[in-house]
Formats: C-alpha cells, sequence, structure tokens
C-alpha cells in the first residue's frame, strides 16, 4: 500500500471522531465539514512518519483549525449556525455523524449547545476537549497556548457559566482578591517590578478582536516583561468584579459595559489576560462589581 493510500485509510478510521469533535466545538454541520475537510489537507502537508499517535495528531489538529474558526466567527460576528439547533438535532440525516449527534442531543440538551456559543473561544475549546472528550489539560494547553495550570481554569470558568454557577471557592477567593488588588495598584502606579511580581513569566495577554479595533496599538504578547510595559500606568478605569464567577476586571463607560479582563491564575501569579470586548459576549455576562478593600481599589 502506497502512503497516499495508507494515510486516506487512517484518516477514515478517524473521520467519525473528528467530526463529533469539530461539531461539538463549533456547533454547525456545515463548519464542522469544513474543519475536517482543512485537517486532510494539512495531514497531506505533513510528515506522516514523524506522527506516532494519528488519533491524537488529528484530534490536535482539528481543534486548532476550530479554535481559528471560532475566533474568526467572533472577529465577523456572524450567525455560527447553519441550521436552528432544534431542527439540526431532530432531523439526524442532516447530521454529520448521526448516532453521536444525537446522543450528544439526549445527552446535553440544545440548553448546552446555546450556553456554548456565549464562551470565549479558548474557553470552549478547553471545556469540550477536557469535559466531553476526556483529553488531559497538559494536551490541551498547547492547543490554546495556555500553560496546563491556565487552561484548567479556562475550563473551570467554562464549566461555571454552562452550569449557571456563580460561586467561588471561599478558600480561593481571599487569595485571588489579594492577587488582583495587587496588579491593578501596581498597575495604575506604574510600579513595573510590582507588575512583574505578580505576573507569571510565561504570562500571556491575548485581546480578541474587537479590543483590538477600540486600540489598534494592543496586541497579543507573551512573557511578563512584555505583559507589565503594557499594562504599567494603564488599568486607571478598571474595576474588580467576579466575571463569572471568576475574579477579573471590567472597564465601563458611562455606565455601559465595554471590556473585561478575564484573569487565569496559577498560584500566586497571573498566567494569561485575555481581554473581551466582543458585544454579544458581553451582552450575556455576569458579572458582580466587588466591594473595595484597599483605598483607591
Amino acid at each position: 500500500m502506497d502512503e497516499k493510500n495508507w494515510l486516506a485509510g487512517e484518516f477514515e478510521a478517524n473521520r467519525a471522531h473528528l467530526a463529533t469533535v469539530a461539531y461539538r466545538m463549533l456547533g454547525s454541520r456545515t463548519e464542522a465539514d469544513d474543519a475536517v475537510q482543512e485537517a486532510w489537507l494539512r495531514l497531506g502537508r505533513s510528515d506522516a512518519d514523524s506522527i506516532d499517535n494519528m488519533g491524537g495528531w488529528l484530534t490536535t489538529v482539528v481543534a486548532r483549525i476550530c479554535l481559528d474558526m471560532l475566533r474568526s466567527r467572533k472577529t465577523r460576528r456572524e450567525e455560527p449556525f447553519d441550521l436552528p439547533v432544534h431542527e439540526r438535532l431532530a432531523d439526524p440525516s442532516k447530521a454529520v455523524d448521526p448516532e453521536g449527534e444525537v446522543a450528544f442531543a439526549d445527552a446535553v440538551g440544545v440548553a448546552l449547545l446555546i450556553v456554548l456559543e456565549t464562551l470565549a473561544p479558548a474557553e470552549r475549546v478547553a471545556f469540550v476537549l477536557h469535559d466531553m472528550f476526556d483529553l488531559p489539560f497538559d494536551d490541551i494547553a498547547p492547543i490554546i497556548n495556555r500553560s496546563s495550570a491556565a487552561t484548567r481554569q479556562l475550563a473551570s470558568r467554562a464549566r461555571r457559566r454552562v452550569h449557571g454557577a456563580t460561586d467561588v471557592p471561599e478558600a480561593d477567593a481571599a487569595h485571588k482578591r489579594t492577587i488582583v488588588n495587587a496588579f491593578l495598584a501596581a498597575s495604575r502606579l506604574g510600579d513595573l517590578n510590582a507588575l512583574l511580581a505578580v505576573l507569571d513569566p510565561q504570562v500571556v495577554f491575548t485581546p480578541d478582536a474587537m479590543a483590538m479595533r477600540y486600540n489598534p496599538s494592543v496586541r497579543e504578547l507573551h512573557g511578563a516583561s512584555a505583559v507589565a510595559e503594557t499594562f504599567k500606568g494603564r488599568a486607571q478605569a478598571a474595576k474588580p468584579a467576579l466575571i463569572d464567577g471568576e475574579f477579573g476586571l471590567v472597564v465601563s463607560v458611562a455606565g455601559d459595559l465595554r471590556v473585561v479582563l478575564l484573569l487565569t491564575f496559577d498560584g500566586d501569579r497571573i498566567s494569561a489576560i485575555d481581554a473581551v470586548a466582543d458585544r454579544d459576549y458581553l451582552d450575556h455576562l455576569q458579572y458582580e462589581l466587588l466591594e473595595p478593600t484597599e483605598p483607591g481599589l
């Protein structure tokens, strides 16, 4: 058997699984098809001999494609569903993976699909891969460019929203609030060393498309030095808040919520900051401003 036929056979053996992963990521039959097809094209351009686990490799590739599609969808503010959810699930003939899709609908219901649409892209990928497909956080982390600890918290944040929970474990609350206060104070005072002390050395700052539109100078940043320089002397209007049950910062103008900073923690430091200004996301957000615990905060 030549390599092309072997690759085709390996891909077909994994196609149903990939289609299910893509569908649960995207909530769209058409987009799931596109993601799976793109994975096939990437497989054809890859060094197949270096792939030890074909199923794992393909799942990772599909997940990355879906993450890009979710981010692109947010940028274009597109309607994700090619058919109404209830119609697509009611007619298995319209599904990529009929048995899997109907089983998914039976297990989690249309309501979950709708809630998934309110998650930020990285949150959705972390939640779907871990909670629905049991992938370890160590395997998911490189897909969404986060540490394992940050990935775990993203999945936890998504899980809270899915289940409608807003309570923060009491043991974590005081500790995280202290970190938030330290970050906010250092940012406002322009204290670079204090910012570096509260940021993980590998921290990632990720603004969404709308945040970059508000401020064209804002871009994705990696590393404590770059992130600290960006936040030095800023955050004057930011206020600490519980955002879907997790600590973060919100920025409002004349009472209108404009941007939220979703903070991910790793021990005593912030390991990721996601700046989200997408209107659809903000409109579904549940947040509670926190009472100041220190002067000026």
